[in-house]
């Protein structure tokens, strides 16, 4: 009996302990569980932070050029040096544009080894380009031309609003965006299957960017379409638009591969863009777009907008007017003058436009050196009513810049469509972080569906690190098929398949078998060091204001400040709300032993190393460094005939366009001996690609981590850090 007993309490202590143990495993996993997800959520807010930071740049920027169009004399240098990129309604017709985007007089040569395209296209042609891309081959561009040339005509047969329906298959599979990620696609094919009688698709809009293989995107889903045309649906995206193009890489991704005929794929690229439709509607019940709503989207406005007459989105088309030729014909062309002398257009919930700084009239003759010579001489209220498009402002709309009250509603509403974002709280709001759209909150989703006796919406627009995600009580479905966007193993890709019942079934994915291998640790250090590099680029670049701010806390002047003050400096100059403290130990070295942080050591291990750059005013060269992607667009925008090269006079003129736009002086000494820095070769040219090679980053002290560039070819490679590998 005893000897029972002595077991009883013997089985009952390691119950004891066993318990114990079981709950101190259970704390420590729920805190790692909470130390990953921390870590998880901070990445992911570094990434969308700086994505949504270039995007409201580049908005700036087109907002800059579009106002110095309307501001400036038609006969000035500055007007003419950027007066192309606003030529969206030529004097031309369908016809003629199809003559000057002919194929016929380009030749195929023998030993081309690609695929060979017959027209009209055969369901095996497109499966067969399919498997050349998957092999790395590139179409000739006699096909891409008359490929391209085949969609714009289907396209301008399509209305803007398709209507699809499940009654004549199973299952509708619409798919988020693919940004250039080949990979992405041909999983998705794998997975579910190419498209066909019986499986039909819906690809919502943002297919190139970002990605190195757009080219093949389109070229894929081209062939598709002209295929099956009413089981193949392509919406369009932001991203569909050439002047967002010029930042993120698509226009330099087509240039590049193909030299010879680029200009005019570009061209007719920039047409087709403005003929893909708007949106679809699946079964009357299903609204599926790129970006979003608002509170005063309406279908059948959408339905009759003239869609082709936005080649960019960012900018409301000009009135036209009906002028006689010399030969006495009635022909469009876009009214210059009469726009010129129009105020500018602005939207309450929408894209921001900056106040005028003087005068029309005031305008009229002036110069850019003229507009420079203000700033220089300090008038800072103008500089500022110039340089700054943020934020709040009042609505100030003007009806005769669109002609009528329903061609601004349309613009609005377009606008609206492919730059908005869902938020949780009720109300419609300016889209501040981008720059473009709206917020719009759940009630503005529950007074539109009931509106248009609908039950869910399906956007794409923002990558999910799940690779979709429901939100207001799931009537809107966010859906991201390009996995892996910010780095190898930073998100899911998803899409969805809708069947009769309207049941949204996601399927995720992942297209790098190198995720497969790596544990939820792994993956998350390595999206976490990928993000860290991308955040040393922007403290850097903001170098400046960070030694002011430290400087306000460092009254002595020591070069040393509590690691407290050091993250509410940080805070104080980035605003991206992230946990500083913690991260301080993995961005900054150069910590004393009473715990101070030696600031000065810190900047001192970076710096702007290039080529016959050290007698280059280091000011300027941080300038450089901090707008680089806003100095490649304009490169680009100068380059007028697309060749890579721009020449001195036109690289001074392009410093002068962004003197102005940051509201700071460079002095034409300082032009110069960049000009003498990057004609190295001294042959009168400025290559972008090699200027913006030009000058790194670079750490004297470690080597930062390796990982892929955030943004494809406009962000430089700042992984490998060591001196004696750059000069």
């Amino acid at each position: 009996m005893g000897c029972g007993v002595t077991k009883s309490n013997q089985f009952q202590r390691h119950a004891v302990k066993a318990i114990r143990a079981a709950v101190l495993i259970q704390q420590w996993y729920r805190q790692y569980v909470a130390r990953m997800e921390m870590r998880r959520r901070y990445t992911w807010h570094i990434f969308q932070s700086i994505e949504y930071s270039g995007e409201q740049a580049q908005i700036k920027l087109y907002n800059f050029l579009g106002y110095l169009m309307d501001n400036f004399t038609p006969a000035s240098d500055e007007r003419n040096l950027i007066s192309h990129i606003f030529r969206e309604n030529e004097v031309c017709h369908d016809a003629e544009w199809e003559r000057y985007f002919c194929y016929k007089n380009i030749e195929v040569p023998e030993i081309y080894s690609g695929p060979r395209l017959r027209f009209p296209l055969t369901a095996e042609q497109a499966v067969c380009l399919l498997e050349a891309f998957r092999n790395k081959k590139q179409l000739h561009s006699r096909y891409v031309l008359q490929l391209l040339l085949e969609t714009w005509k289907l396209l301008r047969m399509l209305p803007n609003i398709s209507r699809i329906s499940t009654c004549h298959s199973k299952e509708i599979t619409v798919c988020g965006d693919l940004h250039g990620q080949l990979e992405d696609l041909l999983l998705i094919f794998y997975k579910n299957g190419t498209p066909s009688l019986e499986k039909p698709y819906v690809f919502n809009g943002d297919f190139v960017d970002r990605g190195k293989d757009s080219m093949e995107i389109l070229l894929i889903l081209f062939a598709f379409l002209l295929v099956y045309p009413t089981e193949v649906h392509l919406n369009r995206g932001n991203h569909e638009d050439h002047l967002i193009n010029l930042r993120y890489g698509f226009t330099k991704e087509v240039l590049s591969k193909y030299k010879m005929h680029g200009k005019r794929i570009l061209k007719l690229l920039q047409k087709i863009f403005s003929w893909l439709p708007l949106a679809a509607v699946i079964d009357q019940k299903v609204l599926v777009l790129h970006g979003g709503i608002s509170d005063s989207t309406d279908l059948g406005v959408l339905a009759k907008a003239d869609r082709r007459a936005y080649v960019s989105a960012l900018r409301p088309p000009k009135k036209k007017r009906r002028q006689r030729s010399s030969a006495g014909t009635s022909v469009d062309s876009d009214a210059d003058d009469d726009w010129a002398n129009r105020r500018l257009l602005r939207r309450r919930a929408s894209l921001v436009f900056p106040k005028p700084a003087v005068s029309r009239d005031g305008f009229l003759n002036r110069s850019l050196r003229d507009f420079s010579d203000r700033i220089e001489l300090g008038a800072e209220d103008e500089a500022e009513r110039l340089g700054s498009f943020g934020a709040e402002r009042e609505a100030r709309a003007s009806l005769d810049s669109l002609g009528s009250d329903g061609a601004k509603e349309e613009w609005k509403q377009i606008l609206d469509l492919l730059w908005s974002d869902p938020m949780s709280q009720d109300g419609c709001i300016p889209n501040e972080l981008r720059g473009g759209g709206c917020y719009w909150g759940p009630d503005v989703t529950r007074d539109f569906l009931s509106k248009h006796n609908m039950q869910l919406i399906v956007r794409s627009h923002e990558c999910k690190q799940d690779g979709y995600e429901f939100c207001h009580d799931r009537k809107v479905l966010t859906l991201f098929s390009a996995s892996n966007y910010y780095d190898v193993g930073s998100n899911r890709g998803a899409y969805v398949k809708l069947g009769p019942d309207l049941v949204p079934y996601v399927v995720q994915y992942q297209a790098s078998s190198m995720t497969r291998e790596l544990t939820a640790q792994q993956s998350v250090g390595q999206t976490e060091r990928s993000a860290l590099k991308v955040l040393r680029e922007q403290l850097f670049s903001h170098k400046s204001d960070l030694i002011w701010a430290f400087k306000a806390f460092d009254s002595h002047n020591t070069g040393l400040i509590s690691v407290t003050d050091w993250a509410t400096a940080v805070e104080g100059v980035m605003r991206l709300g992230l946990p500083w403290r913690m991260l301080r130990s993995q961005l900054v070295g150069g910590k004393s032993g009473d715990g101070l942080i030696d600031y000065r050591q810190w900047f001192d291990q970076l710096a702007i190393k290039g080529a016959n750059a050290d007698h280059i005013d280091q000011s300027l060269l941080e300038t450089l460094y901090r707008h680089r992607s806003t100095l490649e667009t304009i490169f680009r925008i100068v380059d007028t005939n697309n060749s890579g090269f721009i020449s001195p006079s036109d690289f001074r003129q392009t410093w002068k366009l962004l003197s102005v736009y940051l509201k700071m002086e460079i002095t034409d000494e300082a032009i110069s001996e960049l000009t003498v820095a990057i004609d190295s070769n001294r042959d009168g040219a400025i290559d972008i690609d090699e200027f913006m090679e030009a000058f790194r980053l670079t750490d004297k002290k470690s080597r930062l981590e390796r990982g892929r560039s955030m943004f494809m070819a406009t962000a430089p490679d700042l992984s490998a850090l060591d001196p004696d590998e750059h000069v």
